[in-house]
């Protein structure tokens, strides 16, 4: 799945306790650069990935060949424009792309981890990933952002290290995951774990994968990303190559190839067992619950300039999510904008090319960083 010669890691040798009770020490954090850091070191942006992504967002991922998978956004001249930003992007704790996941050995067994491997959350990601900072020895970022789960750890930064970033760009997230957004991710555990090959989390060390429970997982979560309304016009009810039903349950449908499509070439990236991980940390995430139900409180610390974008034909995590962050936001009087983009690509929308999102985001990125150059 990875050449660790492909991958830059650094090695967290201080002790992180965990929200489950366990302490990690020692452990890697993979991660990839964009771009250079100024003298002033004040240019620097961290990028947070959603659920399946991982640290190559532009250009091509050296493991699977593929474009990056923020490529509309991050680049030379592009809304990240890495000739004025450094980008930092890491593998959250938990992944499979090199940063300390369920795939990694344990060196007390010599075993590997699969499912002894911590429950982890979006806090303990967070937490992680901070030591990045240390680590290039910046002070503090220019901007935090990220989509999706992405989005969930830029609340968590900025409530943990309210000091640490002068902006802070949450995009199509929630502070609280919702009752429907943890039965699909339990929908696509459960496919994973029924698999044959799942062997309960031993998998790897059996050289097994549990590649129809990881490929249904898949299919399931993209139905979520997309919307009706681009689904209807994209494929609507057209046949896969054939001018009528075969009375069969081969893909009739292009839909239904292109889900079985999407489904195959996930499990070549993937790890199952990240994914039973993963989808844990965002079903636990809480904001408000951190600080006794007031999603406020999250915030009051923070002079940070916040930017909450969500779309149209987002049902995942629909506008309304996105507003009550605002609403929180703006009870403590803290500097906030939002902006709902017409889009109906669906939750997928901040990941495609959306020209209205990649305006918006360059425009307050390159605004927001002319007004601090001119306070310095």
């Amino acid at each position: 799945m990875k050449n660790d010669k492909d991958l830059k890691t650094i090695i967290i040798k201080k002790p992180l306790k965990l929200d489950c009770g366990k302490t990690i020490s020692n452990f890697p954090i993979a991660y990839e650069t964009y771009g250079s850091l100024n003298d002033s070191k004040d240019n620097a942006i961290l990028i947070f990935h959603a659920l399946t992504g991982d640290q190559f967002v532009s250009g091509i991922n050296p493991i699977t060949k593929k474009e990056g998978w923020w490529n509309n956004v991050v680049g030379p001249d592009k809304s990240i424009n890495t000739n004025k930003y450094f980008v930092i992007c890491a593998n959250v704790i938990g992944g499979c792309m090199g940063s300390f996941g369920p795939n990694h050995k344990n060196l007390v067994s010599n075993k590997i981890y699969g499912t002894d491997f911590p429950v982890i959350t979006i806090n303990d990601m967070v937490n992680a990933q901070v030591n990045l900072l240390d680590h290039f020895k910046i002070k503090k970022l220019f901007s935090v952002i990220g989509g999706s789960m992405g989005g969930m750890q830029v609340l968590q930064f900025v409530s943990n290290f309210p000091d640490k970033t002068q902006t802070a760009v949450p995009i199509a997230c929630t502070y609280s995951h919702s009752a429907q957004n943890i039965a699909f991710n339990e929908l696509g555990r459960q496919a994973i774990t029924a698999d044959h090959n799942w062997l309960a989390g031993n998998y790897t060390s059996k050289n097994k994968i549990p590649d129809k429970g990881l490929a249904v997982a898949r299919m399931a979560a993209h139905i979520t990303y997309l919307s009706k309304k681009g689904l209807q016009e994209k494929f609507g009810r057209k046949l896969q190559e054939r001018d009528d039903f075969k009375f069969g349950f081969d893909a009739d449908f292009q839909i239904e190839s292109y889900l079985r499509y999407q489904g195959s070439v996930f499990v070549d990236r993937f790890d199952a067992n990240s994914y039973l991980y993963i989808t844990r940390a965002m079903d636990y995430f809480d904001l408000a619950k951190q600080f006794n139900g007031n999603l406020s409180d999250a915030f009051k610390k923070t002079k940070a300039k916040f930017f909450v974008i969500s779309f149209t034909s987002d049902w995942l995590y629909p506008t309304q999510e996105n507003k009550e962050i605002v609403i929180a936001l703006n009870a403590i009087g803290a500097n906030v904008g939002f902006v709902e983009i017409e889009s109906d690509k669906g939750h997928d929308s901040f990941l495609l090319n959306v020209p209205d999102f990649l305006q918006t985001v360059k425009n307050f990125l390159d605004q927001s960083y002319k007004e601090l150059k001119n306070e310095s």
